[in-house]
């Protein structure tokens, strides 16, 4: 087992200081989707009337944005209502705007560290989903709320993993622990005790991508849950599955595969980086609602952040 801290010259690079404001930089990640609610939207608010064919309309515009079938009926059904008691003077886009976030407003609830000590974070994903970028940003937020950090890197049979990790823990100046090949489960093992016996608050475990189709990897990742457990009693206390802001309609297939396996406590969405499809967080809202702890809109260590409903459906709904 060995306790990586080495210097590297070919780890992530120091981002420069963000430019734009959070809003900005979550609008500019969500143009995908925005832009194809933009021209649809704009016929349908522009008569102000949400008649039969403003409906069809919207429905159209909002399964083009990646929101599903049930989300898109629940916010028609949702809307029609609040028009009803609203009148026909209401706005019908400040009308969806409000049945959107109420709709997100559950996935919203903030992430905190238990008094457990260690408090141990399990990260699970598919394969280039960003987990280990994940980590890294999720490893300095937790250091900016008062927190020490050790990694545990539990995909053991690809170096390139281990050494992107080793790269993020010297950037947060956050000890790594890994193994080349062998057990994963041993390592997530070993980073709890380890963490135990140097007063470490949070241990981040690492696991290996994976496909939720895989029957055999979904197996081991519910082992690894299972080993951490008899580190560490009630570990993992939180579960967290990293979604690829890209996938669409598949994210909700991998929240339920890594849900059955892993029973998870929340997700981090990943990637919204202008071609993501930022309306499949409506469809798991409605369809598989696990909180959605964190979002990331770039590669910089600090583009990590707590998910807000209501600041996410002002960066999904185009402007009037």
């Amino acid at each position: 087992m060995l306790d990586l801290f080495k210097r590297k010259t070919d780890g992530p690079s120091e981002a420069e200081p963000p430019k734009r404001s959070w809003a900005e930089r979550l609008t500019g990640g969500l143009a995908a989707s925005r832009e194809k609610l933009a021209g649809a939207l704009a016929g349908v608010f522009g008569r102000r009337t949400l008649d039969d064919e403003a409906l069809d309309e919207l429905e159209s515009a909002l399964l083009t944005a990646d929101v599903g079938v049930a989300a898109t009926a629940h916010l028609l059904d949702d809307l029609k209502a609040r028009y009803r008691r609203a009148g026909a003077d209401a706005d019908p886009r400040a009308l969806l705007r409000e049945s959107l976030v109420a709709l997100l407003a559950p996935l919203e609830q903030p992430f905190a560290i238990g008094a457990e000590r260690p408090y141990v974070i399990m990260i699970a994903g598919g394969n280039g989903a960003g987990k280990t970028t994940s980590i890294g940003k999720l490893a300095k937020w937790l250091q900016q709320q008062g927190h020490s950090v050790l990694l545990a890197a539990g995909d053991t049979f690809r170096a390139a993993a281990r050494e992107q990790l080793a790269a993020w823990g010297e950037r947060n100046g956050v000890a790594v622990i890994a193994q080349t090949g062998g057990d994963p489960a041993a390592v997530a093992f070993d980073a709890v005790a380890a963490a135990a016996a140097r007063g470490i608050d949070v241990v981040i475990a690492d696991t290996a991508g994976r496909l939720p189709t895989q029957r055999n990897l979904m197996d081991e990742l519910a082992k690894i849950r299972r080993v951490i457990g008899k580190a560490k009693d009630g570990a993992p206390h939180a579960r967290l599955l990293v979604l690829d802001g890209n996938t669409g309609q598949n994210a909700l297939a991998q929240v339920a595969a890594f849900d059955q396996a892993a029973g998870l406590t929340g997700l981090v969405l990943t990637k919204l980086d202008g071609s993501a499809k930022g309306g499949v967080v409506a469809a798991i809202a409605r369809e598989h609602p696990v909180p959605l702890a964190f979002i990331g809109v770039g590669e910089g260590i600090d583009d990590l952040r707590p998910f807000k409903a209501a600041e996410f459906v002002d960066a999904l709904l185009p402007a009037a």
